[in-house]
């Protein structure tokens, strides 16, 4: 297979965890022989030091001739400052919404050695396995009118039928090759555009008869997500209540280190990217962890490309590092065998059974 990746390392430790990434993306191509051609360039605040612009036009050419995106991460306090046109974040709610990646996967799933890392007892963490299914270029955070002054500000919350009937159809499909139990999340009891999606989730369900449905309040969600995680199989929600459940959800493993995610379309091109954070505070220290970063690359060869033995290669590379007892500093526990970024990743790269080579990929810079 040949494939075009675009690589955009963002800001903070982005870098670090992209270069690890594509590390093991080489290993697999060499490994599998597969050609991966891949190319950089700039978003969020790198893009702005150096082109006044979250997302420069050169950008989005050249994610526009990829096959998929792998990004690190953007922000930090250095443009926290900058006016909203300026701010990392608005590069990132950009693309998403110039390549229409609606739906945002978000796994999150227990790993018995991180499983002391949980603040979460040991009993309702050990059977987790859910996928939040989040709508991702519509809602609150798109909607218009939008207005702020001193005195007063204005957010419109907004959804069509045809948003909400591809993001639902999206999530019975998942939960169909999983558990067959989907929940679907929303505030029906006071939101017109939760009501709207109560009445067409319960449209679709009649197409597929094989999947357990229920409704759920976005709060009593956030209750039970915590105190009983394993009754989630795949949950799909709109924009905003995605956004903060994924979050909450993402404490059930003990680190965010560990949580990919992927943006995708109904192509199935899409974005790939760790859950975390750039942690500008981590940056050129060599302690951050790329195992989030390296299982979305997993998850862009399933997604993305249809690979899915390769993705599942790279996903038991990442747990037996893990079950041997190599954690990066933010795993650490007193008997844990602490690594660099750097040591981590050639563990990974070891289980991969191969070697770095250079000729496995090609690489251009904009």
């Amino acid at each position: 297979m040949e494939k075009k990746i675009t690589i955009l390392p963002g800001d903070g430790i982005g870098p670090e965890v992209v270069a690890s990434a594509v590390e093991v993306l080489q290993a697999v191509g060499k490994r599998f022989q597969h050609t991966f051609h891949i190319a950089y360039a700039t978003i969020g605040g790198a893009a702005i030091d150096q082109h006044e612009d979250p997302l420069p036009q050169e950008t989005i050419e050249l994610c526009e001739q990829s096959d998929a995106i792998l990004l690190g991460a953007v922000g930090g306090p250095k443009w926290d400052q900058n006016p909203a046109e300026l701010r990392p974040e608005k590069g990132l709610l950009r693309i998403r919404k110039h390549f229409d990646l609606f739906s945002n996967l978000r796994p999150v799933q227990a790993v018995p050695s991180l499983i002391k890392a949980s603040p979460l007892k040991d009993d309702l963490v050990k059977d987790v396995d859910l996928l939040i299914v989040r709508e991702l270029t519509g809602g609150l955070y798109f909607g218009e009118p939008r207005k702020r002054t001193d005195e007063e500000a204005l957010d419109s919350l907004v959804y069509t039928r045809p948003e909400i009937e591809r993001i639902v159809e999206n999530a019975f499909e998942l939960a169909r090759v999983r558990r067959g139990k989907l929940t679907s999340v929303d505030k029906a009891n006071v939101l017109d555009t939760s009501r709207l999606w109560r009445q067409i989730v319960d449209e679709k369900k009649a197409q597929y008869p094989d999947v357990e449905v229920e409704h759920s309040l976005v709060d009593s969600t956030a209750m039970k997500l915590i105190t009983n995680p394993g009754a989630y199989d795949v949950i799909v929600t709109e924009n905003m209540f995605g956004d903060i459940l994924s979050d909450e959800a993402s404490v059930i493993t003990g680190s965010l280190g560990v949580l990919p995610s992927a943006s995708i379309r109904s192509d199935n091109f899409g974005l790939y990217e760790p859950v975390h954070g750039s942690a500008p505070e981590l940056a050129g220290r060599g302690i951050a962890n790329p195992a989030a970063t390296i299982l979305s690359v997993a998850m862009m060869l399933r997604y993305s490309f249809g690979l899915k033995e390769e993705a599942a290669e790279i996903e038991r590379a990442v747990n037996a590092v893990f079950e041997d007892g190599y954690f990066t500093a933010d795993l650490a526990t007193p008997d844990s065998r602490v690594l660099t970024t750097n040591e981590w990743t050639e563990k990974v790269l070891n289980e991969l059974d191969t070697s770095f080579v250079s000729d496995s990929i090609m690489t251009t810079y904009i």
